[in-house]
């Protein structure tokens, strides 16, 4: 494996509890590589991909009021919430969404936190690009807009959070495709109480080729990775 290279796994439909665990052993390794990396072969870096059951996160600077709901009403709606170590406040994540988690060490790639979140960006704006949609930025605001210009109708199609420590990346982000945006109405979405919530389906009018995409943005993601 050469020193940039990322190795992509899709995890499926995975509970989130489970998911975290799962980034939290291999964000370990890396960052304990960096601590002390005489003698041991450099962990492997990743690019996973999956779906999580309905669940509501929260980002450790994140307000709880952003979540509209109770205890009771999340077990009606077959959904649970869990606060995190990322940032950003809160977000939903659902079936028909790609939820990306790159582990990557920013210091290999030769990037900072803010290059990072702008890679991730400009991968998922050129996906969106490419079925016709003209995704942006929003000044102030992470993750990827629709019509961010228009006071009503800017919506956001993309959230991403991430954590880092000693230049080691996890959580990420979370790309609505065919997602239930019903439950998104339980929430103010990443802290915001006017801005509205889209998905690819929605705009596009008709579900979409889940696995189509996901593998148009591994090979966006894994692209821009390399040629950092």
């Amino acid at each position: 494996m050469s020193d940039k290279e990322i190795k992509f796994e899709d995890l499926g439909l995975m509970d989130y509890q489970e998911a975290w665990d799962y980034q939290e052993v291999r964000f370990d390794a890396l960052v304990e590589y960096k601590r002390k990396p005489e003698g041991r072969p450099r962990p492997t870096r990743y690019l996973l991909f999956c779906e999580h059951p309905h669940v509501y996160t929260l980002g450790k600077s994140g307000d709880e009021h952003n979540l509209l709901i109770r205890q009771e009403f999340l077990k009606k709606i077959k959904a649970t919430y869990y606060k995190t170590n990322r940032g950003g406040d809160i977000t939903y994540h659902g079936p028909g969404q790609i939820v990306g988690y790159p582990i990557v060490d920013l210091e290999v790639l030769g990037i900072g936190l803010k290059q990072y979140v702008a890679l991730l960006e400009d991968s998922i704006i050129e996906l969106l690009n490419g079925y016709g949609l003209v995704a942006t930025r929003m000044d102030g605001a992470t993750g990827v807009w629709l019509d961010v210009d228009h006071p009503v109708k800017a919506r956001k199609i993309c959230a991403i959070g991430v954590r880092s420590s000693r230049h080691v990346t996890m959580h990420g982000f979370a790309l609505n495709v065919n997602t239930n945006l019903d439950y998104f109405t339980y929430i103010n979405p990443c802290g915001f109480e006017t801005r509205g919530v889209t998905s690819m389906e929605k705009e596009l009018g008709g579900p979409q080729d889940f696995g189509r995409i996901k593998s148009e943005l591994r090979d966006l993601l894994l692209g821009r990775f390399l040629r950092k």
